[in-house]
């Protein structure tokens, strides 16, 4: 397991840490219940913080891409396949397309260079 990096981990009731900076999560034995159920100790602070959610919970968001940023990547992977087919295309089709079927592939095709290069960039 590999903890991501720079990421905000919910602990429950408003309270977040970055996920690099966890050094041990811990779960409550004693009085635990509502609200107290894991310590999750931080990098640099000498009391753990108590957390609501249970240490699995915690644990496997510390491990796993958050859900929008699986998306994104996956988002970014179809608009470049995309982009790979539309260049692929030759101009009678694409004239085709756009006088008959009044869809701008040439245009289309600029968008979307444009969104990938920008989110390279990043």
């Amino acid at each position: 397991m590999r903890i991501q990096s720079s990421v905000l981990v919910h602990l429950g009731f408003g309270k977040y840490v970055r996920s690099d900076q966890v050094t041990a999560v811990i779960p409550i034995d004693e009085d635990r219940g509502p609200g107290r159920r894991t310590f999750v100790h931080v990098q640099g602070q000498s009391d753990p913080v108590i957390a609501s959610r249970a240490e699995d919970s915690i644990v496997r968001d510390l491990v796993q891409e958050p859900r929008e940023v699986t998306q994104a990547r996956q988002q970014q992977e179809i608009l470049q396949d995309l982009l790979t087919d539309l260049q692929n295309l030759n101009g009678t089709v694409r004239r085709f397309t756009r006088d008959e079927g009044g869809l701008d592939l040439e245009r289309l095709e600029r968008r979307i260079r444009d969104i990938v290069q920008d989110v390279g960039e990043e």
